[in-house]
């Protein structure tokens, strides 16, 4: 019965990690726009990847802790591997669009593996 109850109580704390983590991302997008190259490299590092096309920019970071999670039925133990890559297009020198691609979390915590890029730019 203790053991159920350890289980329960960091089901609990880790469901509230990711929630967090999913509201930090859902709300980077609309804070980004407008920020500088210099603010984001200041905010998010150099760029896993970069691309280029007139006055438009993408720069792409790879985000995610790689943590498994287990979806569908947990008995089954199905793990799936969550990783988002982030997409901040600048233009004319300032992020007009930030988006996110991949398996970005949960059923209801979409975006979480997005936040670890684009933590540090969410005021």
């Amino acid at each position: 019965m203790r053991i159920e109850a350890l289980t329960l109580i960091g089901a609990v704390v880790f469901a509230g990690c990711s929630h967090q983590q999913a509201q930090i991302a859902n709300e980077a997008p609309n804070q980004m726009i407008g920020l500088s190259r210099e603010q984001v490299l200041t905010c998010m590092g150099a760029p896993t990847k970069q691309a280029a096309t007139g006055a438009t920019e993408v720069w792409s970071y790879d985000s995610g802790n790689s943590a498994a999670g287990i979806t569908g039925n947990s008995a089954a133990g199905v793990n799936r591997m969550h990783n988002c890559m982030v997409n901040v297009v600048m233009t004319d020198g300032r992020v007009s669009s930030v988006n996110y691609v991949g398996d970005t979390g949960g059923p209801i915590t979409q975006g979480e593996q997005c936040a670890f890029a684009v933590r540090n730019c969410v005021r």
